[in-house]
């Protein structure tokens, strides 16, 4: 533990030898060589070469801030959640937005889905929701997020980020359609962190001790109001400003312009799960309102900045693992591979002790069989490694959900297959979005300005795609954006005479 100090500190070395003047080396006289017995100066360089941990594989750019949840409406016949019992309740969170493809240098205001991570410091542990700004994702088979996320990152050839990889990818993996037309409408380039929404995405269930549940999907809508950039808003602030979202969040919290966000939740009983059109495990798919009304139950504050962006943020762990009594996972096989994947990368990324980290320590916790390892700071002391009978541990019993889920099948190997229903909500949407003087525009125009970098035939591919959605979208979208072809062609070609 580091000591605090209220006046002017005595500068030392790593293990607190006083040092003299820290901008000194020992040498061989003036001109000579170095000396190996130089602690300080050896210390303070190798630790420089290893002041950075590996960057997040996707969210690796992103800001954060504290703030709390309070409960504003009664959800006790949903779940027996602590932090959710009693109008009023309030908890200490955390909350991290992100980018997800861009690496950490990116621009804030990119075309990119959003990450809205929030991590509650409860009574009966920390509860993480790992959430995005989009109600739904471009995949529902877990074993093409890797490749997909190669295909957002940079080609392994150019090392340049590649439009033919980019559509290419998608309008071979149809089901991604609905997350393209959020994607690409002007809610892909939000104004800032505080003017967006955030979603689970992810089905859950909220339970409770007698073992009843239901299934849920929670909403935040923020109480800016949704505010965006158009295209070229978005392309001249990552010019101008590409830590834009970072610098408008933390200048707001310090101005006392707390942002905030309404908390919804989304219910669904067995009997409406199994008599809904789609699978509610289909990441690509929403719970109309209509049928399945949002209802309120809480609040989210930010209301402090970080004091070290190191410690606070970058070092913060999120999991949708990390659940609490009255809240599980679903059999969403997407949320089923994060439970694994989110914990592992930070195993890999943090140590295998990153839960001791301060940020993401929770209230209290015991857990003698986990012991030892790099950066263990609470190894328990004597306490036995083991279900000893000398030092006995309480377990709290959890309720059991049987009733419904009993899952009996052969092992096999399963793919979701495109359908016509995959252009069902797709379509909805685009409707929606002529509803508002110029969304339809700006959406065939967001796609084709960048659709335009692809090769031909994943163009024609992808106009393809998008006509199955709606016939005039994908009319539209060849239109515009072989028109922008012949543009770009046009102006290289004129590059090229001057030259």
């Amino acid at each position: 533990m580091v000591k605090e100090y209220k006046d002017s500190p005595v500068y030392t070395t790593s293990n607190g030898c006083p040092v003299m003047n820290p901008l000194e080396s020992q040498r061989v006289g003036e001109n000579g060589p170095l000396l190996l017995q130089d602690f300080h100066l050896i210390d303070l360089l190798a630790h420089f070469d290893r002041e950075r941990i590996p960057e997040r594989v996707v969210h690796a750019k992103g800001a954060g801030a504290y703030g709390e949840f309070e409960v504003t409406d009664d959800i006790s016949d949903l779940t027996d959640a602590d932090l959710f019992t009693g109008i009023g309740k309030k908890t200490k969170t955390l909350v991290r937005f992100s980018t997800v493809g861009g690496e950490k240098g990116s621009a804030d205001s990119a075309r990119d889905p959003r990450g809205f991570a929030i991590k509650f410091y409860t009574e009966e542990g920390n509860y993480d929701w790992v959430f995005n700004n989009t109600p739904i994702f471009f995949i529902r088979d877990p074993t093409k997020f890797p490749i997909f996320i190669h295909t957002q990152k940079r080609n392994p050839q150019t090392n340049l980020k590649d439009a033919t990889m980019f559509w290419d990818y998608l309008s071979n993996n149809q089901e991604a359609v609905h997350q393209l037309m959020h994607l690409f409408s002007d809610r892909g380039t939000p104004y800032s962190y505080r003017h967006m929404n955030g979603y689970s995405g992810h089905t859950y269930k909220f339970t409770k001790a007698d073992g009843s549940f239901k299934y849920v999907q929670i909403h935040l809508k923020t109480d800016q109001g949704i505010k965006t950039f158009n295209n070229e808003q978005a392309g001249e602030m990552a010019s101008s400003n590409p830590d834009h979202h970072t610098q408008d969040l933390f200048e707001a919290i310090e101005k006392g312009e707390f942002p905030t966000w309404t908390v919804y939740v989304q219910t669904m009983s067995q009997a409406e799960a199994e008599k809904f059109k789609y699978s509610i495990f289909d990441l690509t798919k929403v719970w109309p309102h209509a049928d399945f009304p949002l209802r309120r139950f809480g609040k989210l504050t930010l209301n402090k900045n970080p004091e070290n962006y190191f410690a606070e943020i970058e070092q913060a762990a999120f999991s949708p693992s990390h659940l609490v009594p009255g809240v599980q996972p679903s059999a969403d096989p997407i949320l089923q591979s994060r439970l694994f994947s989110y914990p592992d990368t930070h195993r890999y990324r943090l140590g295998v002790n990153y839960q001791q980290l301060p940020v993401n320590c929770p209230l209290r916790s015991f857990n003698p069989f986990q012991r030892d390892g790099p950066m263990q700071m609470a190894n328990y002391g004597s306490q036995p490694n083991y279900q000893s009978s000398f030092r006995p541990i309480t377990y709290k019993p959890v309720a059991s959900h049987d009733a419904h889920e009993k899952w009996v099948g052969a092992a096999i190997n399963f793919a979701f297959r495109v359908t016509d229903a995959d252009y069902e909500q797709p379509n909805g949407l685009w409707k929606v979005m002529g509803r508002t003087a110029g969304q339809q525009d700006n959406f065939v125009h967001n796609v084709s300005v960048h659709l335009c970098g692809a090769r031909q035939e994943v163009r024609e591919k992808t106009y393809g795609m998008f006509n199955k959605v709606n016939e005039e979208l994908g009319r539209r979208i060849r239109e515009e954006t072989e028109e922008n072809v012949k543009k770009d062609a046009a102006n290289s070609a004129g590059i090229a005479a001057r030259l």
